[in-house]
């Protein structure tokens, strides 16, 4: 099975897309959501983003991170490479809108046959999606 990790400058924001990507698949040990800086201000926090990762891998056989801002990616990077060099298992960020990618994400996780590839791919995919 492969996680989801929602990262979001606001703990809200990542609370809710988390929620509703939830709605599409998965559950509490596979979708996982972190935001807002350790003061519970704006922002993105490294330890969280490690410790949601670590979390998620013990559950998951990868995980593919979706992020909103890019300071977001720039901690995600850091809090995978700090993961990294402790398992085996594949991390993925995706590059897709926060909220339709992890929606996509999370449909695709669910199959038995999801890799982190192919779920980071459908994330990906919802970047052509059209809103109007």
């Amino acid at each position: 099975m492969i996680g989801l990790l929602i990262v979001s400058h606001s703990g809200q924001a990542a609370a809710g897309i988390r929620e509703i990507a939830m709605e599409m698949g998965g559950d509490e040990e596979t979708i996982a959501a972190v935001g807002g800086d350790p003061d519970g201000g704006i922002g993105t926090s490294i330890d969280e983003i490690q410790a949601a990762l670590s979390d998620l891998l013990e559950a998951t056989d990868g995980v593919v991170v979706l992020v909103d801002l890019g300071s977001a990616v720039m901690n995600a990077e850091t809090a995978i490479e700090m993961v990294e060099a402790d398992t085996d298992a594949e991390i993925e960020i995706a590059d897709a809108p926060i909220v339709e990618g992890a929606l996509n994400a999370a449909a695709s996780a669910t199959s038995p046959k999801a890799t982190v590839e192919s779920v980071r791919e459908s994330a990906e995919e919802a970047r052509d999606i059209s809103k109007l």
